[in-house]
């Protein structure tokens, strides 16, 4: 793909931690340049508290963030190939996602951005894993798609 994407996906397990810091992160960097939305394999849980609250400490607010699934997207009129890029950020969504773009003419990219949701045995320790995953994902972004121009 050449150019800045005009729709982008991203997607992984349950749309509750990843896929949602994803989507805030790419809409505060670049805001409407790109249309940015996200999902997941499953839609079986609400936003985790951990993404909300460390997303919060860098001015990106997840507090609305409905928990939506591909299949969801599909009832709600959102197709597929809508999309110009796809990013999986785990292993089950970047199968679905290759899956469903295999008719469309849509790009698909694997980012394998680790799961915080195990680590960390404490609070401190787990909102720390959960910033480590927030600053990945940032850093992969701006290497993908540039430093933003201002709005």
């Amino acid at each position: 793909m050449t150019g800045f994407p005009t729709a982008i996906l991203f997607c992984c397990d349950h749309n509750t931690i990843r896929s949602p810091m994803a989507e805030g992160l790419m809409k505060q960097l670049y805001g409407t340049s790109s249309y940015v939305q996200s999902a997941g394999v499953r839609n079986d849980v609400d936003i985790d508290g951990f993404s909300v609250a460390v997303c919060h400490e860098i001015g990106v607010e997840l507090d609305r963030h409905r928990a939506r699934s591909f299949e969801d997207m599909r009832d709600w009129g959102e197709e597929i190939s809508g999309f110009d890029l796809i990013i999986a950020l785990s292993p089950a969504s970047h199968a679905v996602a290759q899956r469903l773009a295999t008719a469309h003419p849509v790009d698909v990219e694997y980012w394998p951005i680790p799961d915080p949701a195990a680590q960390g045995e404490t609070r401190d320790a787990r909102l720390d894993a959960y910033r480590r995953t927030r600053d990945q994902i940032r850093s992969r972004i701006l290497t993908r798609f540039g430093e933003p121009q201002s709005r």
